[in-house]
């Protein structure tokens, strides 16, 4: 049943991003909100946007926790296996600004933090990123964690219940830019255009 699950999930995603990375897109999608990132920023200690005490692992099992944001410049998107749209949308324009990046692309992480840690665990998480990009790095933990790095990061999450069981979850729609800092940049908003987006790596990744 698991193996049927991923296998129509890989499908979905594969097919979505295909559309996205030829500049297609996805015009429907949930509602979402976007955070005040100065606020956040302003209460972040030294500096560190998302900065607090939250134990995560990655789609291979291993420790994370909020270092793995420092060190170099990274893309950081909130979101879930099971969302419709814009993750898998968003998903696909990563590996399209990468592709548009070219030698530069080695120099920014990505990280792909699920808001869904009930159904995303790490084996769920590194077949949906795994589909995408090799580049890409899929965060889950336990429920208790994660919210902790939802409320660090201030990021909007909120399950939504789905006529005949089930739920989706509205989320942050943003793609965060941090630098080697772990400083705020900027933001990606969802659907913005690749040559903007790109354009945004560019700096962040010039700026380190």
């Amino acid at each position: 049943m698991a193996n049927s699950m991923l296998h129509t999930v890989r499908i979905v995603l594969w097919t979505l991003v295909m559309v996205a990375a030829a500049g297609a897109g996805v015009l429907w999608y949930s509602t979402q909100v976007r955070p005040d990132p100065s606020s956040q920023l302003a209460a972040a200690p030294q500096g560190q946007y998302g900065a607090g005490d939250y134990q995560l692992v990655d789609h291979t099992g291993a420790p994370v926790d909020q270092s793995v944001f420092t060190g170099k410049p990274s893309m950081v998107f909130f979101g879930f296996t099971h969302c419709p749209d814009v993750c898998p949308t968003t998903l696909g324009d990563m590996q399209h600004w990468y592709a548009e990046l070219g030698d530069d692309a080695d120099a920014v992480n990505a990280f792909f933090v699920s808001v869904d840690p009930e159904r995303d665990t790490p084996e769920v998480l590194g077949e949906y990123v795994g589909w995408v990009s090799e580049r890409i790095t899929g965060i889950t933990g336990e429920p208790e964690e994660v919210e902790k790095a939802i409320n660090a990061w201030g990021v909007f999450a909120e399950k939504a219940p789905l006529e005949g069981g089930g739920y989706n979850v509205n989320h942050t729609a943003s793609v965060f830019l941090i630098d080697s800092a772990g400083q705020l940049f900027g933001t990606i908003a969802y659907g913005e255009g690749a040559e903007t987006a790109v354009g945004k790596l560019r700096r962040l990744i010039g700026e380190g």
